[in-house]
């Protein structure tokens, strides 16, 4: 599905209302902090890393968040130290990484087998601790981790989440934007193109 402009108007069988798709879209995900908008941000920023085509509209239901020209899948998962509500302190970053059971929109059918469906997992931490100049638009703000999914297959402590310490052991630290790319690339072991 193509993308909408956001000047698409409500109406009751054509007879205009009055307001748009973009007075929908502000009043439902200007919390660009919430678990869900920021997740969102982070599957788009990391789309616009690897060059892939935003001119139709993300997949919800898909297996996978993102899939480039070459065929690698990718799984983008997001955390911050800072929420949209009120906190004590920042966050503990945790990511959940289970298995599932791959659904198929097109058939409808949910495979039997449980893995993981992505080749490359990218964590995307919105790292800033400042609650009042946080900006989940600011790239700055952003560190990422990338792993090849067999990694994760082969950790001998849970197969259902990872904590930020052991990404930073696995990862050897984060990386910013600009590297993400190539960092993918390196995780597929191919080019992305």
């Amino acid at each position: 599905m193509l993308t909408k402009t956001g000047t698409e108007p409500f109406h009751i069988d054509g007879m205009e209302l009055g307001f748009d798709l973009l007075s929908f879209w502000r009043w439902s995900a200007s919390d660009v902090l919430s678990n869900v908008t920021r997740g969102r941000i982070a599957e788009f920023i990391v789309a616009l890393s690897l060059g892939l085509s935003t001119e139709s509209a993300r997949e919800e239901w898909a297996s996978f968040d993102l899939q480039t020209p070459s065929g690698v899948k990718i799984e983008v998962k997001s955390g911050a130290y800072v929420q949209s509500w009120f906190q004590e302190g920042p966050s503990t970053i945790m990511f959940r990484v289970p298995k599932t059971r791959a659904w198929d929109a097109a058939t409808n059918v949910q495979s039997r087998e449980s893995r993981r469906q992505a080749d490359v997992y990218v964590f995307a931490v919105l790292a800033h601790k400042d609650r009042g100049t946080i900006d989940p638009l600011n790239f700055s703000h952003w560190r990422f981790y990338v792993l090849q999914t067999a990694v994760l297959d082969a950790r001998t402590r849970s197969q259902h989440s990872i904590t930020l310490p052991s990404l930073e052991k696995l990862c050897g630290g984060s990386i910013t934007y600009a590297e993400l790319r190539n960092a993918v690339e390196q995780a597929a072991g191919r080019e992305l193109a």
